[in-house]
């Protein structure tokens, strides 16, 4: 039976968990493979105060790991950018196949990595770098190759889908929420990838290459994140019947490809609607299978084992039958087609701007939307208390082009009745 060695770089959270799903599995998949899986040997930068895996070479130096004559796969699990990138040239130059969960490394520098293991006839797999335990990168593909994607829509931020959950549920604001998310652990002290959107948008970044063939460019995806999402936004959008959700949205057009992580009214029919708390799910629409949605855990120690050891054990399989390319596109990226800049990109929304509460104001409003040609779908003026000088207007609008939008929200906040900014975000008709 051939045996597959693999070493390991890091120690944390993945990495303990690869080391208790090969305990519980490993029988499985010799029967399902054929292969028998070990780990060689592990690195980790300070062992104290773990415990050390029994029969495993555990060592401080990453870079030992990537020369050891016994290492025939390098599992990437230390995360950043710059020591990891050095690490899986490293391995790729002495011949060794890499698995990785580093999203952020894909997304900026992906297009050299797997043009470097190509070179080598080695290959670079990554399922867990996008939605932790679901298999989203597998079935675009592999399940879904028949297809032609018409979009991909995903909550693949564990983080911002808890924090818009709880302030939907119990009425809380951002900030008391975000608190809470940090003391629970799912935030980090300093949450700004999350919140703002960075983590996901990496994570798009290579969910749209591999559905569309563009280029890995994160410069190319418009990022927005949740930090000014207020409670009164989600009690109006709850109102037009509507729920919140940060999205990371590739879809195509006949003009090119638009990428965007943002909030977004979802309907609360549409089944992305439902999915709260931590939890990961991706939309994918294929011509040929319609609707797809695919959910689960988007971290965690066993879940996102769980993607690492699939791409580890599909190696068995892809080193059988020849290189496969990393983002299933025969020539890596169909650089051909067009990712559309911002001031292109079309959607529907949600404006929510104070007034001053006095006549003609929103005939105002009304005119400059007309002006750009910009329809209004939905309306809701609330005056809070009899004794109020503002009064807040939300507007719900059909989708337009983006440019036309930014002319009207721009020349709206420049009317001398208007208290503040206007505050919008995307709505999505799925």
């Amino acid at each position: 039976m051939k045996t597959l060695r693999l070493g390991i770089l890091g120690y944390g959270t993945v990495g303990q968990g690869i080391v208790a799903l090969l305990q519980k599995n490993q029988l499985s998949w010799q029967d399902k493979t054929g292969c028998n899986v070990v780990v060689t040997a592990i690195a980790k930068r300070n062992w104290d105060g773990i415990d050390k895996p029994v029969g495993i070479d555990c060592i401080n130096d990453a870079t030992a790991i990537v020369n050891r004559d016994d290492v025939d796969v390098v599992l990437e699990l230390i995360g950043g950018e710059e020591a990891a990138y050095e690490l899986i040239l490293r391995a790729i130059e002495n011949n060794k196949h890499v698995v990785t969960a580093n999203k952020a490394l894909i997304a900026s520098k992906g297009r050299e990595i797997f043009a470097r293991a190509a070179e080598k006839g080695v290959q670079v797999a990554f399922e867990a770098s996008v939605a932790g335990g679901i298999p989203i990168i597998k079935s675009l593909k592999e399940g879904l190759i028949a297809n032609e994607i018409n979009s991909v829509a995903g909550i693949i931020n564990g983080t911002s889908n808890y924090i818009l959950t709880a302030m939907r549920n119990e009425g809380r604001a951002f900030g008391e929420v975000l608190k809470e998310a940090q003391d629970l652990g799912y935030a980090e002290s300093d949450p700004t990838f999350d919140v703002e959107g960075i983590d996901a948008a990496h994570k798009l970044t290579i969910l749209a290459s591999i559905a569309y063939g563009v280029a890995l460019d994160l410069d190319k995806v418009e990022i927005e994140g949740i930090s000014h999402i207020a409670p009164q936004d989600v009690r109006y959008a709850e109102t037009l019947g509507y729920r919140i959700k940060h999205l990371g949205v590739a879809l195509r057009r006949p003009e090119g490809i638009e990428i965007r992580v943002h909030p977004t009214l979802v309907p609360e029919t549409a089944l992305i609607s439902k999915v709260d708390g931590v939890m990961n799910a991706v939309r994918v629409f294929g011509n040929a299978v319609g609707e797809t949605l695919f959910y689960g855990a988007g971290a965690g120690s066993l879940p996102t084992a769980s993607a690492v050891m699939a791409d580890v054990l599909g190696l068995v399989t892809n080193l059988t039958a020849g290189h496969v390319s990393p983002l299933g596109y025969a020539n890596n990226s169909n650089h051909s087609t067009r990712v559309l800049p911002v001031a292109e990109h079309q959607s529907a929304n949600y404006l929510r701007f104070s007034v001053e509460d006095k006549p003609g104001v929103l005939a105002d409003v009304t005119r400059i939307f007309a002006n750009q040609s910009i329809s209004i779908e939905a309306l809701l003026q609330q005056k809070e208390s009899d004794n109020a000088v503002y009064v807040p207007i939300v507007i719900v609008t059909p989708v337009v082009n983006e440019a036309d939008l930014q002319t009207a929200i721009t020349q709206i906040a420049q009317l001398d009745a208007v208290q503040g900014d206007v505050h919008r975000i995307r709505v999505e008709k799925f």
